[in-house]
């Protein structure tokens, strides 16, 4: 008699979940980065995108005054000139512009670069950077 009441329970009880109807859920999971840092001058190329000072980027990545990009926003192989002067991951402690600033028409004639960067903030020597360019 127990074996029957047992057995009529598990059949209960699968009846009851194999009848309900099918859930249809759905799971996705994603990054939204979000758009890019707005600054006069660009911005470094690695987290947390803080607005890089004038110096910083040669004028290779500025397009009429507008900052062509770097970081997770660009995803090109695209190289240029930086003064890692202007980094503070090497020591600089001077200012920075404000997102509220804007591009200034400044020329780049005092421009020295010391590396050539990649769009997520690598440096590269100029022999580095050779062997990255592409023929």
């Amino acid at each position: 008699m127990r074996g029957i009441k047992y057995a009529l329970v598990a059949a209960l009880a699968f009846g009851l979940f194999s009848s309900a109807p099918k859930s249809k859920s759905q799971v996705s999971v994603g990054i939204g980065i979000g758009a890019s840092p707005v600054c006069p001058y660009g911005y470094y190329g690695y987290a947390p995108y803080r607005c890089a000072p004038y110096g910083y980027y040669g004028p290779e990545w500025f397009n009429s005054g507008v900052f062509i990009g770097a970081g997770p926003w660009h995803h090109d192989a695209f190289y240029g000139h930086v003064d890692r002067h202007f980094d503070p991951r090497y020591g600089y402690r001077g200012a920075y512009p404000s997102h509220d600033q804007h591009w200034d028409n400044r020329d780049f004639h005092e421009f020295h670069g010391s590396h050539w960067s990649d769009p997520h903030g690598h440096y590269h020597t100029e022999t580095q950077h050779s062997h990255y360019v592409r023929h």
